[in-house]
């Protein structure tokens, strides 16, 4: 069930597009926040992969479904792009790094098992050259579930303490009951406003 989207945003600052990309572990909640953002609904999902830009389709050894949805939200137009989360895709995510202005990256915060995992591909991705400027919001999900992490815990465990040179803000968040999720959209559109100015 984990999906891992590519975000790409596009929003209307003027005529200026965001491309923001959307990634976690599979089984984060990703899809679940999609249709809650986008329908207002919750809708069951079911495991996903990721459709191949134009110029690596001959690249890519598999083929695999995807969703892509648009959101609009405080005057920005969100294209989603629902990718694969699984360890086998992970390594295509930096197809899609080029040209991205935030990241939002998705934790199951019930999954204690996998907090480091989740690290580990959190800080690989900020080292991408082609995301260096990126702004970062990190949705920590699942807050609804038993022995889920408070925000305080998942920003040690992703050492969220240690990004110095880029904006970041992390939300506590439950895509099943829609918490969390536009607070984390506001305070996104906010910081690529600001950067764009």
């Amino acid at each position: 069930m984990g999906i891992v989207f590519t975000r790409l945003f596009s929003s209307v600052f003027g005529n200026r597009e965001a491309r923001i990309l959307v990634l976690g572990l599979d089984n984060a909640g990703k899809t679940t926040i999609l249709y809650r953002l986008q329908m207002g609904e919750v809708v069951s999902t079911i495991p996903s992969g990721f459709p191949a830009p134009d110029s690596l389709i001959f690249f890519l050894p598999f083929a695999i479904g995807f969703n892509v949805e648009t959101v609009q939200y405080n005057n920005i137009k969100f294209q989603v792009w629902d990718l694969g989360g699984q360890t086998s895709i992970r390594p295509y995510w930096r197809c899609y790094f080029p040209n991205t202005q935030a990241i939002i990256y998705v934790v199951d915060s019930s999954d204690t098992d996998r907090l480091v995992t989740a690290k580990e591909e959190f800080h690989a991705i900020l080292e991408e050259d082609e995301l260096k400027g990126a702004v970062v919001l990190v949705y920590a999900n699942k807050q609804d579930l038993p022995g889920a992490l408070d925000d305080a815990a998942i920003t040690e465990s992703l050492e969220l303490h240690k990004i110095k040179s880029r904006q970041w803000a992390i939300f506590k968040t439950s895509a099943i009951k829609g918490e969390g999720l536009f607070e984390g959209l506001d305070w996104l559109s906010n910081a690529l406003k600001s950067k764009s100015s």
